[in-house]
């Protein structure tokens, strides 16, 4: 892999991970029975993998 590519799927991740992070602040679930946006942790890597994925599109 080149290093641009590497690059991508680094930004990808942290970009992602960062609008999963919003997306738990802002509009998560506030009961606590969403499995994905009750948990920081959980929904800050799905962001990232999202980004990752939408990188290698």
């Amino acid at each position: 892999m080149t290093i641009s590519i590497i690059i991508k799927f680094v930004l990808g991740a942290i970009i992602g991970g960062g609008l999963g992070f919003a997306f738990y602040k802002f509009i998560g679930c506030t009961t606590g029975t969403c499995p994905i946006t009750s948990n920081p942790w959980i929904s800050t890597i799905y962001g990232a993998a999202i980004g990752i994925l939408i990188v290698k599109m």
